[in-house]
């Protein structure tokens, strides 16, 4: 597939404008085509991005460490693929280490990549434990991601302030109910705290 052009995907953005019965020409449009073809570069930068780069340096200095390691609370935006709409949330991610870990802020990268790209959340869900457990080869993975979908809020139902959670078990996470159910108490239900 070839990619357009930036001009074309501005003349795209143009004619929407037109579709949607407004003026493109006047002031407060002009540049709206190109804003938007910005925007869309940053919204959709994932599509550049390799998130299993990010888990290739790792630390194997850990003494023996082998308990989980949780980063919760993973702010994210993504676009449904559906509607283009916007959907926000966040992602918990666990897993056991077996001999390695990676930097912290390496797993929010991994994130980043796979929801700055047209996303499904099952999907974004899926990729980002499988990709954990296929580089890192750790004991087990688990993802919670907890989104506000603006395709369902702000058209088609209307129903705000609803809150889709999905989660990705592998390894021992899967297999052990106790492991499991750490890893759920420890990231609490993030939607019920009072700093949201």
């Amino acid at each position: 597939m070839t990619r357009p052009t930036r001009e074309e995907a501005e003349r795209a953005v143009h004619t929407l404008l037109r579709w949607a019965g407004d003026n493109p020409e006047r002031e407060g449009l002009r540049d709206t085509p190109a804003r938007v073809a910005r925007a869309f570069e940053d919204w959709f930068s994932g599509y550049g991005q390799d998130p299993e780069d990010y888990l290739t340096r790792t630390f194997e200095e850990i003494e023996g460490y082998d308990d989980m390691v949780i980063l919760r609370d993973i702010r994210f935006e993504s676009h449904c693929e559906h509607h283009l709409a916007p959907i926000i949330g966040r992602v918990h991610v666990g897993y056991l280490p077996t001999h390695r870990v990676v930097g912290i802020s390496k797993l929010a990268r991994v994130v980043e990549a796979y929801a700055r790209r047209l996303q499904v959340q099952e999907k974004m869900n899926a990729q980002i434990a499988n990709t954990i457990q296929r580089v890192l080869e750790p004991h087990g993975v688990a993802v919670v991601i907890e989104a506000a979908h603006q395709c369902m809020t702000t058209r088609g139902v209307h129903k705000p302030g609803v809150t889709m959670v999905t989660s990705t078990m592998l390894g021992a996470f899967r297999d052990n109910s106790d492991t499991r159910r750490e890893f759920l108490n420890i990231i609490g239900n993030p939607a019920s705290r009072e700093d949201r």
